[in-house]
């Protein structure tokens, strides 16, 4: 691995996650959901509404709302693209540490419960 190159992959994932927060993608609410949650992180105020239509064990349509710092709400957009014609299950098999490695940034601890808090909202709301 040449020097250098671990910061700048975080430059560009850092980009790519910013990018997902200032033009959100699949930002606003399902119409006639068949599931929706809200999840709140009270140590940091996030905030994320998830919208879903499942017909036949698959993800037809998600949509989130929310309010947060940018690692929460990039996070939450870049998941709704991830899951988005998905199934159930696969959706479900997606792990903290899989979800952590796909932002693809170093964070510390605080920040992991914001960028995790969409993924174990979706997950809560697909049992």
């Amino acid at each position: 691995m040449q020097e250098g190159t671990g910061k700048m992959n975080d430059d560009v994932n850092i980009e790519v996650l910013l990018d997902h927060y200032r033009s959100p993608r699949n930002y606003g609410s399902v119409e006639n959901p068949t599931a929706q949650i809200t999840e709140h992180n009270p140590l940091c105020g996030d905030t994320v509404h998830f919208s879903l239509k499942i017909e036949n064990g698959k993800i037809l349509d998600i949509k989130f709302v929310g309010q947060g710092c940018s690692i929460s709400q990039g996070a939450a957009s870049i998941l709704t693209e991830l899951v988005k014609g998905k199934t159930v299950g696969e959706a479900k098999a997606i792990r903290e540490e899989d979800f952590l490695k796909i932002l693809g940034i170093r964070l510390g601890p605080n920040r992991e419960k914001c960028a995790l808090l969409s993924l174990n909202a979706l997950k809560k709301c697909i049992i």
